[in-house]
């Protein structure tokens, strides 16, 4: 058997096979013979980390920190897990498709590759909603201290010292009462605030406070009243178009998965034997191509849209 036939599906299950043997025998091998029982695979997975945690994002970093926090990290046996559906179900289909061995091999680990970036969606979901809870807890709780102090700042330290917030928006509360007393006004902190946090909650109490302390009010404890019941409006439509999410989400990848399935229809209608002769054309194996392409394009943006930013403009 020369290099070739390594990609002749006569062959092709004997070569994973060895593979995979030799794969085993490194990684035992590996784990026998060091000092400090770590095993090949953990070794490999920290040299990875490291290279990743130094080129991500600080902020994802900060994300997925906070997610391990919340208990909502993949554990390994989850991510491993993920890999094998999300391999295996890519190989399977892709199979199905071209009764090419080589080619669902090439599209299950293409399948394999995008398993992180689902796990990016998901934490920043999961971070996202707590953020929007923080800013909830935020909003309310000036308000509150506003109609005791009738001073924006001293509400702000008043809800600071009163250790119900938690990071980052208590670091950033600390942020915005140092400004308001380096400037001499709210301005600033008001305006860098509504940039970071850019919640509907957020921007409304802020014009409202804003127009208070330059215009004032007649009745600043009825603005302050209406602008409650508007964030408890605002809330609610936040958590009724998460449930509402939740609903679709289903709905559209049990929609999205029955579409790589109709090519079972199509094959059934035409005969097995002749889909194959018609595999055997560039044009044909170019269309199902596409068809594979647009149909994952159309589950990830929904996963996507799915996972986008609570309560955000």
């Amino acid at each position: 058997m020369n290099f070739r036939d390594i990609f002749n599906p006569d062959y092709i299950i004997e070569f994973l096979l060895m593979f995979t043997v030799v794969v085993f025998v490194v990684g035992y091998r590996s784990n026998q013979d060091s000092n400090s029982g770590e095993s090949l695979y953990k070794f490999l997975f920290d040299k990875f980390q490291k290279v990743y945690n130094r080129f991500a994002p600080y902020s994802y970093q900060e994300v997925q920190t906070k997610a391990k926090e919340l208990g909502y990290d993949y554990s390994t046996r989850e991510y491993i897990g993920q890999l094998v559906i999300f391999g295996g179900g890519a190989g399977g289909i892709a199979y199905m498709y071209f009764y090419n061995i080589p080619l669902a091999i090439i599209y299950a680990f293409i399948s394999i590759m995008g398993v992180p970036y689902l796990k990016y969606l998901k934490t920043n979901k999961i971070y996202s909603e707590y953020l929007f809870e923080c800013i909830q807890v935020y909003c309310t709780n000036v308000i509150n201290e506003f109609t005791t102090t009738q001073s924006f700042v001293k509400s702000l330290e008043g809800v600071r010292d009163s250790g119900i917030l938690e990071e980052p928006v208590y670091s950033d509360v600390c942020k915005m009462i140092d400004q308001s007393y380096a400037n001499g006004t709210i301005d600033e902190s008001l305006e860098w605030f509504s940039q970071k946090y850019p919640y509907y909650i957020v921007k409304n109490m802020h014009q409202l406070f804003n127009q208070i302390t330059k215009e004032g009010a007649k009745d600043s404890g009825q603005s302050l009243e209406n602008m409650m019941l508007d964030i408890d409006l605002l809330v609610e439509g936040v958590y009724r178009d998460k449930m509402d999410r939740d609903v679709s989400h289903k709905k559209f990848v049990g929609f999205g998965l029955a579409l790589y399935f109709l090519i079972v229809l199509v094959q059934m209608l035409m005969n097995v034997d002749t889909y194959k002769a018609m595999l055997q054309k560039i044009y044909a194996q170019a269309l199902l191509h596409g068809v594979l392409i647009c149909n994952t394009w159309f589950l990830v943006s929904g996963e996507k849209f799915y996972n986008e930013d609570t309560g955000v403009e």
